[in-house]
């Protein structure tokens, strides 16, 4: 009796799927989108800056030869999420992956943070997160598929004193892509979430050469050092694929091993 041989790496192929990632003009965001593309995917960006978004997006379908185009949406206004969630599915017939990759970061001591710098990043990273899942799940629903890749971090999981907006925020999406991964998992919709570990983004620059970080980097990863953007591509494309299906809820951390200390 001939063994069928398992599909291997062709279960990492998205040809005909078409992801949608909030945030992918740049950073981790952008360099997700190149991964997914490089694996056949059309993809759609999603960010405040659509001169912005298109400039990538036009350099993705130049790179890769898939179909790629930028909206503008504020991920945290629920009505500019629908509408340009609903423009997607006009053009491009439907989404089938979603990247939450739009975040920001505002670092402080408890004392010298003033409220609002607080719900603004919980606002942007958990209800920004909630808006564009809730809008994309009926049509995932219909479909019956879709996968939904959080960027949560691994300051969801461990502590890092003055970063209590952030990684509140992050442990929130932690939880949210728990809770969401059982509600959708019987519509054949996986939700997962990717934990970063130090990647040198736009976010990082800012601290990136002071004594304290470069001390921090060393002593808190394996690998003693920042994250290369490329080094994300294969968790997303991974999530994103068939090679992912039998993920739901789980965290995926690329963090060059600062949680395994």
């Amino acid at each position: 009796m001939t063994q069928t041989p398992l599909p291997g790496i062709k279960l990492f192929n998205l040809k005909g799927k078409c992801a949608l990632i909030t945030g992918g003009s740049k950073g981790l965001g952008l360099a997700m989108a190149a991964g997914l593309a490089s694996a056949g995917a059309d993809v759609v960006l999603l960010n405040r800056n659509k001169a912005e978004g298109q400039t990538a997006a036009d350099q993705l379908a130049k790179d890769f030869g898939v179909k790629a185009q930028a909206y503008a949406a504020n991920v945290t206004d629920l009505a500019e999420v629908e509408a340009a969630v609903a423009a997607v599915v006009k053009t491009f017939g439907h989404i089938d992956i979603l990247i939450n990759s739009a975040g920001i970061n505002i670092r402080g001591a408890i004392d010298e943070l003033k409220p609002e710098e607080f719900e603004q990043v919980m606002h942007v990273n958990v209800t920004g997160i909630w808006n564009t899942s809730r809008t994309v799940t009926p049509y995932m629903k219909k479909q019956g598929w879709g996968r939904i890749i959080n960027m949560a971090s691994t300051l969801g999981l461990v502590g890092l004193a003055n970063r209590t907006p952030y990684a509140t925020s992050k442990g929130a999406v932690v939880q949210m892509t728990r809770a969401l991964g059982l509600e959708l998992a019987p519509f054949n919709i996986n939700v997962n979430a990717i934990c970063p570990g130090p990647f040198l983004t736009e976010m990082n620059i800012p601290i990136a050469d002071t004594p304290e970080a470069k001390n921090f980097i060393v002593g808190a990863t394996a690998l003693a050092r920042w994250g290369e953007l490329k080094e994300i591509q294969g968790a997303a494309i991974f999530l994103a694929s068939d090679a992912g299906s039998y993920m739901v809820g789980s965290m995926l951390t690329v963090d060059g091993g600062w949680t395994a200390k």
